[in-house]
């Protein structure tokens, strides 16, 4: 029925004042319409009754027992609802944003791109140890601090149009390490823990096993293309996850000679100095290609390219003696000596005044590991951020006609969690997302592959049933309350926590996660009753009292924009996001033409 008009237990009365009996019968005759409610029995979308008879007893009313004929028309399902219907849904923000949402992905997959080589630059954010539970407690911490609730906020990599989970296992273990992680992401092929570059046939530490097993990473390759190639990290760059871009290693432990046994030293090179040599060494694995070297290098470790002599201490030496290397060799006069039109620098002052013009750039800004992002303005010489060194990456690979590929890492979320503190690791995944922002905002998203992502996760959690905007590092205080919820032993507890770890330490302003170490673990619950647990130096509870906190063996996730960025869907084996990368910037078969050449 397209329209009916309805007059619920209406009669309808066809008399014409006429005298005659056949007219008094037909004058007689009622007609009422019943409407039937939506969602009865006899029509589930509503309908009408129509009831005829004749008035028998001149009441003006059709009585049951009149009824001569009933006929039963049901409405047909309705194909739209009325905007006062949807008013409910249309004027609510959740439903609002949704259709937002919903027209940026339908836009998103309009735009795909199904031709492999499309991607002029390829940049890889890596957040060492950011499993799922951090990037959300991150994107609440980081809206809380811009004055929201926190749980609506996204961090920068999440509003790209495609995501999925991958799997962090290496060949020989359910719970990774770094090293066996990122050399499936920068080769496409699974390892071992604790072996950089090479396959699974390696013995870990012994470095004969590994001869003939190096795998060809997405950086090498794109070096080879003739591409600009950049390491960052906020970790040491001989550490594992920026190693395993450029170094082949049967043990991650040698960053430098001093950390290898003699019986392997005599046939392999420690990774510090695979960095320096990394020129030479690939035009030796493919005889004749044209490479010119890493471009942009920066993070920390200073102490594996400098020899074991206070005298070649930098200015900002925390050690009596900075350098580690038993060699007598200076890998960063080496490199000086290598590129003479390159620019060494150390520290703030140094990276501020780097050129415009440069093309080659070496950066070691800490003896170790560069500091946390909170705790950054306390380094004695002034260290750059992940977002300022990203930034200035792109503009010194930008300047490379064929493009470039870069690597980023966050590397002290890791260690953040490893010390039990999720201030720190907080708050340096979410200059990581602003160092992502950075490079959405330099770079064309129509020729550039942003992949975001971790090597694991950590065994930190967000639990209990804390209210709507309760700060993410504080107590649970449960919804419509005011007060702390007790466990119980008639305790209060943090949202965030830890399965095992050092557990509780309450260092107040303290923004160095490390100095957590210098205190035994911690068995059994604290009364945390009048402890600020929001404070920098506050370390959550752990069920598993532990030397350090371990990583986690969970999927994590993985977020990507740009050319190729639309493979990046469903559950994937982390070796599968080499093979995105050379999707999107056909790697390999542009690497192969130069070799054939």
């Amino acid at each position: 029925m397209k329209k009916l008009t309805v007059l619920s237990l209406a009669v309808t009365l066809a008399l014409t004042g006429c005298s005659s009996d056949s007219d008094k019968n037909q004058n007689s005759i009622l007609t009422v319409n019943n409407v039937i409610a939506v969602g009865s029995e006899q029509c589930v979308n509503g309908g009408v009754t129509t009831q005829t008879g004749e008035d028998t007893n001149g009441n003006g009313i059709l009585e049951s027992s009149e009824a001569t004929s009933s006929n039963l028309v049901c409405n047909a399902p309705a194909t739209s609802l009325s905007s006062e219907q949807l008013a409910s849904l249309t004027s609510n923000a959740w439903f609002s944003d949704a259709q937002t949402k919903l027209a940026t992905t339908k836009t998103a997959n309009a735009s795909i791109v199904t031709e492999s080589g499309k991607a002029k630059n390829v940049i890889l954010f890596v957040g060492d140890g950011m499993g799922i539970s951090t990037i959300t407690a991150a994107r609440i911490l980081a809206g809380q601090l811009e004055g929201e609730m926190g749980e609506e906020h996204q961090l920068s990599f999440e509003t790209m149009p495609y995501s999925g989970f991958v799997k962090t296992y290496n060949v020989d273990a359910q719970t990774p390490d770094s090293a066996g992680t990122m050399t499936a992401m920068a080769s496409g092929v699974k390892t071992d823990v604790g072996v950089i570059g090479i396959d699974e046939a390696v013995e870990r530490g012994n470095c004969v096993s590994g001869k003939g097993h190096e795998l060809v990473t997405s950086l090498e390759l794109a070096e080879i293309a003739g591409k600009a190639t950049g390491i960052i990290s906020t970790a040491r760059i001989t550490h594992a996850t920026p190693a395993a871009m450029y170094a082949k290693s049967a043990d991650r432990n040698w960053e430098d000679i001093s950390d290898m046994p003699a019986s392997e030293s005599a046939n392999c090179e420690d990774i510090a100095s695979q960095l320096v040599n990394f020129e030479a060494n690939l035009k030796a694995r493919f005889n004749g290609v044209d490479v010119d070297g890493i471009d942009v290098v920066m993070g920390g470790g200073r102490r594996h390219f400098l020899p074991k002599d206070a005298a070649f201490n930098s200015a900002d030496a925390v050690s009596a003696v900075e350098g580690d290397r038993t060699d007598n060799r200076n890998l960063i006069s080496e490199w000086q000596g290598q590129y003479p039109n390159g620019t060494y620098v150390m520290d703030q002052t140094g990276f501020d005044a780097i050129s415009d013009d440069a093309t080659k750039v070496f950066g070691l800004f800490n003896e170790s590991h560069m500091q946390y992002e909170a705790d950054r303005a306390n380094d004695i010489a002034g260290e750059p951020s992940l977002s300022q060194m990203t930034e200035k990456a792109i503009n010194v690979l930008g300047k490379n006609d064929k493009g470039f590929f870069l690597t980023v890492e966050s590397g002290r979320i890791d260690h953040a969690h490893h010390a039990g503190n999720a201030y720190n690791a907080l708050n340096d995944t979410i200059e990581l997302a602003k160092a992502v922002q950075v490079a959405m905002n330099n770079t064309n998203p129509e020729e550039t592959l942003i992949v975001v992502t971790a090597d694991h996760s950590h065994v930190f959690t967000i639990a209990g049933y804390p209210k709507r905007g309760n700060p993410i590092l504080g107590k649970v205080v449960g919804v419509g309350e005011t007060t702390p919820s007790l466990a119980a032993d008639d305790m209060p507890y943090t949202t965030l926590g830890y399965t095992n770890g050092g557990g509780f330490r309450n260092l107040g302003s303290e923004t160095d996660a490390d100095v957590g170490y210098n205190f035994a673990p911690v068995t059994g619950r604290v009364d945390l009753t009048n402890v600020d647990t929001t404070t920098p130096g506050f370390h959550q509870e752990a069920l598993v009292p532990m030397s350090s906190e371990t990583h986690a063996g969970e999927d994590v996730g993985v977020y990507a924009i740009g050319p190729g960025a639309h493979l990046v869907t469903g559950t994937n084996e982390q070796s599968f996001l080499f093979h995105v990368m050379d999707f999107a910037a056909d790697l390999v078969k542009t690497a192969n033409d130069k070799v054939a050449q």
